[in-house]
């Protein structure tokens, strides 16, 4: 039986993923040279759809690493000289909180309840704190904080760094790149690929100051941002990369490209209204993150009356899966992905199924 994968990462394969792999396949690719003319040709098309779907503008580097968790070292080591500041709401951003202790960074917080959101205008940045540390989307905790707040949160801090992790919503949220010093994704989610590729999108200004850090304090032997960005220019990378993920996740960003980032934003969006307006009508099931405004778009999380793996268990059977809850909450939530790779019909599909609940 064939499964459809409503899990927060890694997800559904996009449709088209087992095309590109066959032709990755078929054309012998993974044996070319990283230093080859070929493969810069398949780096700087992958780069430029990139540029094109995020729109992002040519003082920003698109350089591919490891994974997302990966980036956070990165960033961390390049953007904070002494002091990085955090919006924690959920696993995953006190994570990334977590690595600049792990750093000797002095890291300040401010921590909300796993499914409360933040605005821009309670948010007081610690005076000599660097960088200011955005998760745009929890996938613990299917809260989301909206771009007009994100942007709101740099304009009124405008000589400190903001990252922006977007791993399990990009492409959906609109950043403004003029504005945005550094974001970053890994592709198990929204894109629809394995796991194995994290994507950074990073500022000249940033590479700037990891430069003036170089000069003080290390900023890592292995995938320094110097030394990526200079790569970057000549569309390669400093090691041997991951040129299948690289060539795939090129693939896919064109085919977003030619569905249009505006129809697929208003496509998660009308999936995820179907969702949130089953769990606020059904028996059983109830939001998990209360305020419309921070309710995630693409990590829909539910509070289940039954245990969570009964539900999941009885959905496996119509073959259809979705995740767990995370961490405390792994017995008594759902989190379902609403990633581009699932259509309104499987969403429509999966809310009968959980109907009979």
């Amino acid at each position: 039986m064939s499964l459809t994968y409503f899990t927060p990462g890694p997800a559904q394969l996009y449709p088209t993923f087992e095309n590109h792999l066959q032709t990755f396949v078929s054309g012998q690719l993974g044996s070319i040279s990283h230093r080859s003319q070929q493969y810069r040709d398949l780096h700087k098309f992958t780069v430029d759809q990139l540029r094109m779907l995020l729109r992002v503008p040519q003082t920003h580097a698109i350089l591919f690493l490891g994974s997302a968790s990966e980036v956070w070292e990165r960033v961390l080591l390049s953007c904070v000289e002494l002091e990085s500041f955090h919006l924690v709401n959920g696993s995953f951003s006190k994570k990334f909180y977590d690595y600049s202790n792990a750093l000797n960074k002095y890291a300040h917080k401010l921590e909300k309840p796993m499914g409360q959101g933040f605005t821009a205008e309670e948010i007081e940045v610690p005076q000599y704190a660097e960088l200011i540390c955005v998760t745009h989307n929890e996938t613990s905790s299917g809260v989301q904080m909206p771009v007009s707040e994100i942007h709101k949160l740099k304009e009124k801090n405008p000589n400190k760094f903001i990252a922006v992790d977007m791993v399990s919503s990009a492409p959906y949220p609109e950043l403004d790149f003029r504005i945005i010093d550094t974001a970053f994704f890994s592709v198990q989610k929204s894109f629809g690929l394995p796991a194995g590729l994290g994507v950074w999108i990073v500022s000249e200004k940033c590479l700037q100051k990891a430069e003036y850090i170089r000069n003080q304090y290390s900023i890592g032997a292995h995938n320094d941002l110097p030394t990526l960005w200079k790569n970057a220019q000549s569309n390669e990378t400093p090691a041997t990369p991951n040129v299948m993920g690289i060539y795939l996740l090129g693939k896919i960003a064109e085919d977003f490209n030619r569905i249009g980032v505006g129809v697929m934003r208003r496509e998660t969006e009308q999936k995820a209204a179907l969702i949130y307006e089953f769990i606020k009508n059904a028996d059983g099931f109830s939001s998990f993150v209360k305020e419309k405004a921070s309710q995630s778009q693409t990590v829909v999380v539910a509070d289940t009356i039954s245990p969570s793996a009964d539900i999941i268990k009885k959905l496996k059977e119509k073959g259809m899966v979705v995740g767990s809850g995370y961490g405390q909450y792994k017995s008594s939530q759902l989190r379902i992905a609403n990633f581009p790779a699932t259509s309104i019909e499987e969403v429509e599909s999966l809310i009968y199924e959980l109907g009979k609940f």
